[in-house]
Order: C-alpha cells, then structure tokens, then sequence
C-alpha cells in the first residue's frame, strides 16, 4: 500500500463497494487533497485495498477523469489532475456567474429562516475556529453554503452545470484557504451574503457573490505561484 492509499471508510471493508462506492471514496481523498495533484492511482492497489475486480476500478477511473479528477496518461496510468493557469481562470469566470445566478435564485424562493442555522455555522463558531487555525471547520461550512443554495434554487438545469466543476473548484478553494487572511476576508463576506439572502434581498446577495468570487480570483493572481 502506498503512502497515498488510505484505508477503506470503516463498515465498507466488509461489503462489496460498487463502482459508485469507489468513485466517491477516491472523490474525497483527491478533494481533500489525502490524494495530492500529481498523485499516481495504482489498479493492482486499489483493487486489492477495496476487493474489487480491475474493471470496476477501471470503470470509477472513467468516471473520475469525467469530471476532470484525474487524466490516463499513456504508459503512466491514472494520475490526479494538476491544474494548469488557464482552467483556473475560466473555472472563476465560470464560478462568477453560476454561483451569483443560484444565490439569487436561492435567495428568491427560500424562506428567510432558511439561512439561520448557517448564519449560526458560520457567527462565532467559525471566527473561533479560525483564531485556532482549524480551517477544515470554515471549508465545510463554505461547502455547506454551497450545497444548500443549489439546493434552494431549485434549478436542475444549473444544478447540472455546476456539477461538472464542482469538485475540481473544491479543491481550488482548499488550496486558496492556506493564504494568509483569506480565510477570515472569505468569513466576513459570508457572513455579509448571508445576512442579505436573509433579508431577502436578490440583487444585493448576487453582487455580494460575485465580489466575494472576484475576492478569491485575486488572491490567486497574487499568489498563483505558490498555488499551483
């Protein structure tokens, strides 16, 4: 087992993984970065550490370079894929306008109440997480944030969209987070957006978006070198 294979989610060993299984298993260890850009994925590991057949393993692997998680590289295998400049650019110029359109229509059809418990998430336990360095709290409330005004916003035709960069933008946020003060800037204009969707105020939650993404898009200018 390599130094990148972790080991099978208790309870799962036990069972026999689906292809589905095995895509979301490897999913998480690459948007988590457990699996790092540049990481080989071994079929012979992988089928031993899961017990499955190599066509399963590399049916997920399919499925993974689908959404733009790893690459088949000729006489190397499958490896998790680096970004290069040019697709971070565009993943932002794309972010800009989706995820400004599904806050708007969040903010639309929910009810204001529908955004206390993430106004609560994201209030003192997270400025206190963040005082101890605990970043991994503040990204799982911004993938929350995420995930729930797609929910909201009730549009399967954008909810598709966004699927399709999803994962590769998680993990554009993860690396971002590790600047200095970009964490607690990222807080405050959450903390900000989120006061307006309560308020139920569209046009005002949607430029608050749009800024809080041109936010992220300059501090990757600043620091792209040490991010990619």
């Amino acid at each position: 087992m390599t130094k990148n294979t972790v080991k099978v989610r208790e309870g799962l060993s036990a069972t026999k993984l689906s292809m589905e299984d095995v895509v979301e298993i490897l999913r998480e260890r690459i948007v988590n970065h457990e699996l790092p850009p540049g990481s080989k994925l071994s079929e012979a590991v992988l089928t031993e550490e899961f017990n499955v057949s190599r066509p399963r393993i590399r049916e997920a692997f399919g499925v993974l370079e689908d959404r733009g998680l790893i690459e088949r590289i000729p006489n190397r295998g499958a490896v998790v894929t680096r970004l290069n400049v040019e697709e971070v650019y565009a993943l932002f110029e794309v972010r800009e306008v989706l995820e400004a359109l599904a806050v708007r229509l969040a903010t639309e059809k929910a009810t204001s109440d529908s955004w206390t418990d993430l106004i609560e998430r994201m209030g003192e336990p997270a400025v206190k997480a963040l005082a101890e360095d605990n970043l991994d709290y503040y990204i799982s409330c911004v993938n929350l944030f995420r995930e729930k005004t797609l929910t909201a916003a009730d549009n399967p035709i954008l909810a598709a969209q966004m699927e399709g960069f999803y994962d590769r933008t998680k993990v554009l946020i993860r690396r971002l987070m590790l600047v200095p003060g970009r964490a607690k800037q990222g807080l405050k204009e959450h903390q900000e957006l989120l006061r307006a969707m309560a308020a139920g105020d569209a046009e005002k939650a949607e430029q608050l978006k749009r800024a809080n993404i041109r936010g992220s898009f300059e501090t990757f200018r600043q620091y792209q070198k040490y991010l990619m």
